[in-house]
């Protein structure tokens, strides 16, 4: 704060030691105040057309070439969200069509546990058959052995010396043989036994020595016991087992076995980006940053050159001053500069010399009015024509610039409008689907695949719908205020351009305020240069009388000659004119009569050739002077 403040006060007072030293100057010196008062009509000339030309420069950038900007920054960022709305919908159109199978997936993840609990069941209830088919209960060794030799060529398992290359199925009809036989011989040893029993009981029952051996002999037909070997056979040759057993209780095992495993699952997508051109690995964010970082770049070198503009343009008030001092310095140091006007103090010097009958100048001769200003004239003279001219040349440039960007603007303003208002797309996707998988049974293999196969069980109905609209390019119109803002300093440079004739004839009455001596000394010295030029006018002007009547003696080209016949309303643009003064011909103009001259006059340059023709009249015959305005003439300051 203290800075600032500080600052602040080195710059006021500054600004009060300026005020202080204008006034002194202002009351001390005729320079400074002239100096002061031409700042006026200097602004109306090139240092005030170079101040409102910073200004229109401005008004362009910040009108026509700003909206331009806008505008196409809309299409770059139009072109970004079309492309990136085109990915996402694509991305859900992906996600909609594949949600269904993801959602299979997450019901058979969701049922990891209850799958574990069933296959765990299964695997218990399956304990009992396989320990049943694993089981060697229900026959002996010794039954294996007599089986083995009974059934020669034919490999056993199941005791210890049973070989273990057997298939499923041969193994288990093996041993069910074996329990055949096994069941055959017990029933067979418990027939026995009976006739042992019931032999000894009968022993003990009669106590006649002879007659209970008499007696009890069919106690001892043991014999009858062999006859269970008859189902012995039967067993062996009609075994009550399928013929699929084996391979089933192997496919079965297999499948439990897996059951037992971790249920899981995992889902991948991989996504794989391929480049459209060959070498070209860009996406799409990447060029529209790199579009919008070149145009941010650009816009930052041109706010630092109209920076730059406007610190020089702040400069101009000095440039201004400095042109004023100089005028100043030129009017009182050079007699030719600047001194072309008929004054009023010119006009007293004429009238008189006219009272005391000596040779005078006004009116002057149309050839020496080109020459000079007439400073109470409201319209602009030859003099100041050429120097407008000129100043107008040099504002086109500025002018086409302007029409140029508007016409840009207009006509990019009107495509992306027309785009915007045609190129409204609306995106309509949907999917349904309805999938049913009944499984009946209250088995465990039917709730088992209840739990797998029915998670297939899904319906959907799912409709995404999007739009273009948020991507539409919105392209800004310029209103008639900013043309009008925009327009203005053109407008008022092509003023200045046209004014400044008025503004530098001011110049000089202001310096002649200040300086009247001068001003009659410059007054009557261009005075006596006009006599000395208008006592050797036709030997001055003789070099462009001949040029000129030259070029009237040219052939006219043909379509010239024929334009000419035809069109009477051509016939003003087609004249002749004077190689004097350029005046078109008119029928009080005179055509000298010598052969191959033919050079036209008006009425006025005759006389004032003293009705002799230059063109014609040998150089020696007219009147000579020592006088040259070739490089002693003088100029309209600038």
């Amino acid at each position: 704060m203290v800075g600032m403040a500080a600052s602040s006060f080195c710059l006021l007072s500054f600004w009060t030691f300026l005020a202080g030293m204008g006034a002194i100057g202002w009351g001390t010196s005729p320079h400074i105040r002239c100096a002061s008062l031409l700042l006026i009509p200097k602004m109306l000339g090139k240092e005030g057309r170079l101040l409102v030309l910073g200004y229109a420069l401005a008004a362009i950038y910040a009108g026509p070439a700003a909206n331009l900007r806008h505008n196409l920054n809309e299409v770059i960022a139009s072109l970004g969200c079309t492309v990136e709305l085109q990915i996402n919908n694509t991305r859900a159109a992906w996600r909609v069509s594949t949600a269904p199978l993801r959602a299979v997936f997450k019901d058979l993840l969701g049922s990891k546990e209850s799958l574990k609990a069933e296959t765990q069941n299964i695997s218990s209830a399956f304990e009992d058959l396989d320990a049943q088919v694993k089981s060697e209960t229900g026959y002996s060794p010794e039954d294996a052995k007599g089986l083995e030799d009974t059934d020669q060529g034919k490999e056993t398992r199941g005791a210890p010396h049973i070989r273990l290359h057997l298939s499923t199925q041969k193994l288990y009809e093996l041993k069910t043989k074996l329990r055949c036989s096994h069941v055959v011989n017990q029933g067979i040893l418990s027939c026995r036994r009976w006739f042992q029993r019931k032999h000894e009981q009968c022993m003990e029952s009669i106590w006649v020595p002879l007659l209970k051996h008499l007696l009890c002999l069919p106690m001892k037909f043991k014999f009858f016991c062999s006859i269970a070997k008859v189902m012995e056979i039967w067993c062996r040759n009609r075994i009550p087992l399928e013929g699929n057993f084996g391979q089933t209780y192997d496919s079965l095992n297999q499948s439990i076995r897996s059951l037992d495993k971790e249920f899981s699952a995992k889902i991948d997508i991989k996504e794989e980006k391929r480049a459209g051109l060959l070498g070209l690995n860009t996406s799409w964010e990447h060029v529209s940053t790199e579009v919008r970082d070149y145009v941010e770049r650009q816009e930052a070198r041109l706010e630092w050159a109209l920076e730059l503009l406007r610190v020089l343009l702040s400069c101009t008030f000095l440039m201004v001053l400095r042109a004023s001092f100089s005028y100043m310095d030129s009017y009182n140091q050079d007699i030719r500069f600047d001194n072309i006007y008929i004054s009023t103090y010119f006009c007293q010097i004429d009238e008189r010399r006219k009272k005391l009958g000596k040779r005078t100048l006004l009116p002057l001769r149309k050839a020496e009015e080109t020459a000079v200003i007439f400073p109470c004239k409201p319209t602009i003279q030859a003099s100041e024509m050429r120097n407008a001219v000129t100043e107008l040349l040099e504002t086109l440039p500025v002018l086409l610039l302007l029409v140029v960007l508007c016409f840009l603007d207009w006509v990019l303003y009107s495509v992306f409008n027309t785009i915007r208002q045609h190129s409204f797309l609306q995106y309509s996707f949907r999917s349904s689907h309805k999938l049913e998988v009944k499984v009946e049974g209250d088995s465990m293999l039917a709730r088992l695949l209840r739990k797998t196969i029915g998670a297939l069980n899904t319906s959907s109905d799912i409709g995404v719908e999007t739009n273009n609209m948020p991507c539409l390019p919105q392209p800004v119109c310029l209103d008639a205020r900013a043309y009008w803002r925009a327009t203005l300093p053109i407008v008022l440079l092509i003023c200045l351009c046209l004014a400044q004739a008025f503004g530098y004839r001011l110049r000089r009455v202001i310096v002649a305020f200040y300086f009247p001596k001068r001003e009659k000394k410059r007054a009557l010295f261009f005075y006596n240069e006009l006599l000395r030029k208008r006592a050797a006018f036709t030997q001055l002007r003789r070099a462009a009388i001949l040029r000129r009547a030259r070029e009237q003696r040219a052939p006219r080209h043909h379509v010239v000659d024929i334009l000419h016949h035809r069109c009477p309303l051509l016939h003003r643009w087609l004249r002749r004119r004077c190689v004097v003064c350029q005046a078109p011909e008119t029928p009080e103009s005179y055509v000298c009569p010598t052969p191959d001259c033919e050079a036209v006059y008006c009425q006025s340059c005759w006389d004032d050739m003293r009705q002799r023709c230059p063109v014609c009249t040998p150089r020696e015959e007219l009147s000579s002077s020592a006088f040259s305005d070739s490089n002693d003439d003088t100029t309209y300051a600038e």
